[in-house]
C-alpha cells in the first residue's frame, strides 16, 4: 500500500520566482533571463533553456539563470540534471528561500531524502504555508517513522494542487492509523476521496480506507495470562522487626511478637495466577472490556496466610487526539473478593477514571481519580475503633519519559489518598511518590525493571489501643518504602521467564506496625 501512494510522487512544486538582484542597471545576460521567463511561462521550455544557456554564458554564476535552469529541468522531469545549476545557485545565495525548496524538491524527486529533508525544514521553518511545501516536510517525517512530526506539517502546510492535498489527506490518515486513532484516520481518507475521486491517488485511497478498518476489526479481542512459579517470604506475619524504634520505652507486645518462633516468619511457597479479558465491543473511537484474573499463593510452612484473590474488571475507553497528542480517557470498575488462610477476608468495589495523553513520542502524561471501598470480614467481636471497613479516595498524575519505542522508560508520579475508616484507628490522609525505570537489555530484548513506591500516612485520630504500654495518646505516622526490581527474558512460544526481588521497608512511630519484609520469586508466564 505504502509502495504504490510513494509511486505517485510525481507531482512537483516550482516555487515562485526569486527577487531578481537589484543592479544598476540591467545586463545582456538579464535580458536573455528576462525571455526565459517568458518562454517558461508558456510553457516552452526548450527556447528557455537556450536563453538561459546565453546568460549564462554571459554570465557564468547569475543566480537567476542558474536557478530556473534548475526550474526548467524539473518541469521536464529531469531532476537530476537541474540538481548541479540549483546546487551553484544555492552557494551564491545561501539563504534564499526559493532556490532551497527547488533543490530540495529535486533531491525529493530522486527520493534522496537524507539531502532533501534539511533543505525543505529549512524553509518549512520559515515558510510553513508555502504552496505544497507542508506535503514534501510530513512525508519525509512520516517515512522516518516522526509520526507526530508529519501530523504537524500536513496540517501547516497549504497546497493548490487537488493531488498534493489527497495525498496530505492520506498520508495524514497513515499517520492518525500509527498513532492509534484509526476513526479519525478512516476519516481523513474519506476526505482525501472526496477531493478527487478520479485521480491516480483514489484506488490506493481507498484500500487504505478498507485496510484501516479491517486491521481494527482483526485486532485481537481475547487476552490471556498464565503464571506458576516459587517464592520466598522472610516475613510472612508481618512481624516487628525493631524494638524502641518509635518510642524509647519498648512497647512490651512488641518483644511478644518479636519472640515467635522462625518458622512462624518465613516460608517458602508456590504461586499462580491467570487473567483473562475479552475486548466486547469496538469501535474506531471506543472500546469496552470485560476481564476476569485469580492470585493464589500458597505458604508450605504458615498454609492460615495462603491467599487467594478473584478479580472482576469491566472498562470503558475513548480514544481522541488533541492536535497531533492521542488522548485516551476511560472509566472502570473492579470487584475483587480476597480470601486469607480459607475464609474471605475483604471484599473491594473499586471504581476508576483515567486520561492519558502522549505529548510526544518520548513523553507520555497519565491522570486518574479512584474510589475504593472496602468491607473486612472481621466485624464480629472486633473493637469500634479497630474495623477496618473504610471508603478511600484517590487521585493521581504520573509521566512516563519514553525511549526507543518504550523499550527504556522514566516514570515519576504523586497520589494523594484519603481513607476514611470506619475504625477511626485506621483513618489517615496519605501521600504516594512513584518512580521507575525500564532498560531493554540489545541482547534477546531482556527487560530490567526497576520501582519505588513511597507512601507516607498520617493518621487523622489518636490510636487507642497502641502502643499497648501508653494507649490512646498518639497519632500513628508510616513511611512504607516498597522497592520491586525484576528482570524479564522472553522466551519462545509466548514464554516468559520473571525473577523478582521485593522490599518492603515500613518505619512507623508505633513499633507494633515497623516492619522489614523480603519476597524473592521466580516465574514462568505464558501470554496470549
Amino acid at each position: 500500500m505504502k509502495r504504490g501512494l510513494a509511486a505517485l510522487l510525481v507531482v512537483l512544486t516550482l516555487a515562485p520566482p526569486i527577487v531578481p538582484r537589484v543592479r544598476a542597471q540591467s545586463t545582456e545576460a538579464d535580458v536573455y533571463v528576462g525571455q526565459a521567463i517568458v518562454d517558461f511561462d508558456d510553457k516552452r521550455y526548450d527556447a528557455a533553456l537556450a536563453n538561459l544557456r546565453r546568460a549564462l554564458q554571459i554570465e557564468p554564476d547569475h543566480v537567476e539563470a542558474l536557478y530556473y535552469t534548475g526550474v526548467v529541468h524539473m518541469a521536464q522531469r529531469r531532476p537530476a540534471q537541474a540538481v548541479p545549476f540549483l546546487e551553484r545557485a544555492r552557494a551564491k545565495s545561501p539563504t534564499d528561500p526559493s532556490i532551497a525548496f527547488q533543490l530540495g524538491l529535486a533531491y525529493f524527486a530522486q527520493e534522496q531524502y537524507d539531502r532533501a529533508e534539511p533543505l525543505l525544514e529549512e524553509v518549512f521553518r520559515a515558510q510553513p504555508t508555502l504552496d505544497g511545501l507542508g506535503y514534501y516536510v510530513g512525508f519525509i517525517r512520516y517515512r522516518k517513522k516522526d509520526y507526530r512530526g508529519a501530523l504537524r506539517a500536513f496540517r501547516a502546510g497549504r497546497a493548490s494542487d487537488p493531488e498534493i492535498q489527497q495525498l496530505m489527506r492520506v498520508y495524514t490518515g497513515l499517520a492518525l492509523a500509527a498513532v492509534g486513532l484509526p476513526g479519525q484516520a478512516a476519516a481523513e481518507v474519506e476526505q482525501a476521496l472526496r477531493l478527487a475521486p478520479g485521480s491516480a491517488v483514489t484506488g490506493p485511497a481507498e484500500r487504505l480506507r478498507d485496510a484501516v478498518v479491517a486491521a481494527r476489526e482483526r485486532e485481537r479481542r481475547f487476552s490471556a495470562e498464565l503464571r506458576v512459579g516459587v517464592f520466598f517470604d522472610d516475613n510472612i506475619r508481618v512481624l516487628p522487626t525493631a524494638v524502641g524504634r518509635g518510642d524509647p520505652s519498648a512497647d512490651p507486645l512488641v518483644s511478644t511478637l518479636r519472640s515467635q518462633s522462625h518458622k512462624s516468619r518465613d516460608s517458602i511457597g508456590e504461586l499462580l495466577g491467570a487473567r483473562a479479558e475479552y475486548v466486547w465491543w469496538r469501535t474506531p473511537d471506543w472500546e469496552s472490556t470485560v476481564g476476569y484474573s485469580f492470585f493464589l499463593s500458597y505458604y508450605n510452612d504458615v498454609p492460615s496466610f495462603n491467599i487467594l484473590d478473584h478479580l472482576v474488571t469491566g472498562s470503558l475507553v475513548h480514544k481522541n487526539a488533541i492536535g497531533t497528542m492521542p488522548v485516551q480517557a476511560g472509566v472502570q470498575y473492579a470487584f475483587d473478593a480476597l480470601f486469607l488462610g480459607g475464609p474471605e477476608f475483604v471484599r473491594r468495589h473499586t471504581a476508576t477514571l483515567f486520561g492519558a495523553i502522549a505529548e510526544s513520542d518520548q513523553h507520555l502524561t497519565q491522570v486518574l481519580g479512584r474510589y475504593q471501598n472496602k468491607d473486612f470480614n472481621d466485624r464480629e467481636g472486633t473493637v469500634p475503633r479497630e474495623i477496618r471497613d473504610a471508603d478511600n479516595w484517590m487521585t493521581g498524575i504520573q509521566h512516563f519519559l519514553r525511549f526507543s519505542e518504550d523499550r527504556h522508560y522514566l516514570k515519576l508520579g504523586y497520589q494523594f489518598d484519603y481513607e476514611d475508616a470506619e475504625g477511626k484507628n485506621y483513618a489517615y490522609r496519605g501521600h504516594r511518590i512513584l518512580t521507575g525505570a525500564q532498560y531493554t537489555l540489545p541482547w534477546q530484548a531482556i527487560r530490567l525493571k526497576y520501582d519505588l513506591d513511597l507512601h507516607v500516612r498520617g493518621y487523622t485520630h489518636h490510636n487507642s489501643i497502641l502502643p499497648s504500654n501508653d494507649p490512646g495518646r498518639r497519632r500513628r505516622y508510616d513511611e512504607e518504602v516498597t522497592q520491586t526490581f525484576r528482570v524479564e527474558v522472553p522466551l519462545p512460544y509466548r514464554f516468559t521467564l520473571a525473577a523478582e526481588y521485593l522490599r518492603t521497608d515500613n518505619r512507623s512511630n508505633l513499633d507494633v506496625f515497623d516492619y522489614t519484609r523480603n519476597v524473592t520469586s521466580l516465574s514462568l508466564v505464558w501470554s496470549y
